[in-house]
């Protein structure tokens, strides 16, 4: 990110109201009742509860708001915020903080007291989601919805998980969240595990369907030149980090079956209890299987360190016999890559796990106590959330940025997807929409959102996946402010101590006899007591 400052961009209209003032009401201890219409009769006579525009008369909102470095830093210049603003009535003016630094300037401004009307984009957790909204900083959104709000309660009505992910422990909805269609598999999976199809066929190799298979690949690879260029350049397997290597492949022993929310418990497939699965006795089989791959070279031994800028430098020559990103074409502009579905492992089990939970982002949009017009806000986020206005979001304007086929899909025009001055996809959409980089308050669903996960060999996985799916995907969990810090102090120490030591395990570092010593290790460090804290958690989502 080039600029680390704040950067105010108003859309159409100056704000009605200064922010300093609005703090200073806050300070002041004048929140509104969360839960009851705006104490501001004038303001909900200004509300038109259906339709276009939101209010009669103009209103000013200001958003504290995530930027990512594939966004422009004048959201006031972007068609979408301009179209919307003179659609609604609603001018929102959005202080952009990148999101390198994000969470150390919302935990700033949220201590001090001095946010604005709403956070956008901006990464809340579910701990200040609970936090703050017990406070009653963040408005309790349950009668909002209801009342304003019929896109998102239709959605929640739909997908019970939804409702469920998105209440706290207290009974209370903070927030509109970064959401996921479930029935959009290759968006939830969004990071597949791909293989070269060039050189399966050079090696006269069939797709690999095992985790025997994989290994062969792999070493075939590693004992080819395969691109011929005289040089043992290929690497077997290249990506950011070791996780997402075994988050693909632990579902062949049937480990991480509720989802990628839940990386260190899942449900025991025999006596469907709660599990604590890394230190399961057959988990360490996933370790040695991936230990073996590194032992023998097989992955790339920059592995641990590795930038995605060196790495995707690296892809682009062309030498990775497999990798795990979005996709080989768009991040290293290599072709011919496809994914794998779920590998099956030596016991038989075969699960496709390496899938997000559907709410990626619960906080991506909070309305605060400073906010003067939750109603008409409400109904500005709101309109996001249905297909006209989700469409509008995430493609802009018909005929102007996108186009409807000859099959009734949407594509964006050529200007964005050939640019004529040689402009990337991002960079061509950057001055239409702000979607990019993620977080974003929003439904996402196929029809209409054209990101790397739409691309026909990304289709193909998720049509691959679908025959070894969950059958039970969970959100993630809320907890309690009590919960939260055990989970932020011995939690959070039981959670890096097995991070390390996997790494250590498989780097070699530490040897596999150590492995009884390392699981007591973790068990005297306080499993039992995490695992209460989940059960309690787990039992209220249930309900």
């Amino acid at each position: 990110m080039k600029s680390k400052s704040w950067v105010s961009l108003t859309i159409v209209a100056v704000m009605t109201g200064s922010l300093l003032s609005a703090c200073s009401e806050g300070e002041q201890g004048t929140a509104k009742n969360p839960t009851s219409p705006s104490a501001n009769t004038k303001d909900v006579a200004n509300l038109n509860k259906t339709g276009m525009p939101i209010v009669k008369e103009p209103i000013s909102l200001t958003f504290f708001t995530g930027k990512a470095p594939t966004n422009g830093n004048n959201f006031e210049e972007t068609l979408v915020w301009k179209e919307y603003a003179k659609m609604t009535n609603v001018n929102v003016k959005f202080q952009l903080v990148p999101f390198e630094n994000l969470n150390e300037k919302r935990n700033l401004v949220l201590a001090g007291g001095d946010y604005p009307d709403a956070f956008y984009s901006s990464r809340v957790s579910s701990a200040d989601l609970a936090k703050y909204g017990a406070q009653g900083t963040f408005v309790k959104l349950n009668d909002l919805i209801d009342n304003y709000a019929p896109n998102f309660k239709k959605l929640m009505e739909k997908y019970p998980d939804l409702k469920k992910g998105l209440t706290m422990p207290d009974g209370g909805i903070y927030s509109f969240p970064s959401f996921y269609s479930p029935d959009f598999l290759p968006m939830l999976i969004g990071t597949p595990l791909w293989v070269k199809q060039e050189w399966l066929e050079k090696l006269k190799m069939k797709e690999p369907t095992t985790t025997e298979e994989f290994y062969q690949y792999l070493k075939a690879v590693k004992n080819t030149d395969l691109n011929g260029n005289g040089q043992a350049d290929e690497v077997p397997y290249a990506g950011e980090g070791i996780n997402p290597l075994i988050e693909q492949i632990r579902g062949a022993w049937d480990f991480g079956n509720r989802g990628l929310g839940h990386k260190f418990v899942d449900v025991d497939s025999k006596s469907n209890e709660l599990r604590f699965f890394r230190t399961d006795p057959k988990y360490k089989e996933v370790i040695e299987y991936v230990r073996k791959l590194y032992t023998e070279g097989l992955i790339d031994k920059e592995i641990f360190t590795v930038k995605p800028a060196a790495l995707y430098a690296k892809g682009g020559k062309g030498v990775f016999g497999s990798t795990i990103n979005p996709n080989p074409m768009t991040q290293m502009s290599q072709p011919g890559y496809y994914g794998l579905g779920a590998l099956k492992g030596p016991h038989g089990d075969q699960l496709f796990t390496q899938v997000k939970v559907p709410i990626v982002w619960p906080g991506s949009f909070v309305v605060t106590d400073k906010n003067k017009n939750p109603e008409a806000t409400i109904r500005w986020i709101d309109h996001l959330y249905g297909d006209e206005g989700a469409t509008f979001y995430f493609m802009g304007v018909e005929g102007q940025t996108y186009k409807k086929a000859a099959d009734g899909k949407l594509e964006f025009v050529e200007e964005i997807t050939k640019n004529p001055n040689g402009l990337t996809m991002d960079q061509a959409l950057a001055k239409y929409i702000t979607w990019l980089g993620g977080s974003y308050p929003g439904y996402v669903q196929e029809k209409y959102f054209k990101g790397s996960e739409t691309l026909p060999e990304s289709i193909a996985v998720g049509k691959k996946a679908e025959q070894h799916k969950l059958k039970e995907l969970w959100n993630a969990f809320n907890f309690t402010q009590e919960e939260t810090e055990f989970r932020s102090s011995i939690g959070n120490d039981i959670q890096n101590y097995i991070s390390e030591m996997e790494a250590k395990f498989i780097s070699g570092t530490a040897p596999m006899s150590e492995w009884d010593k390392y699981v007591s290790t973790v068990d005297k460090m306080g499993v039992g007591e995490y695992m209460k804290i989940y059960k309690q958690a787990y039992d209220r989502y249930k309900k």
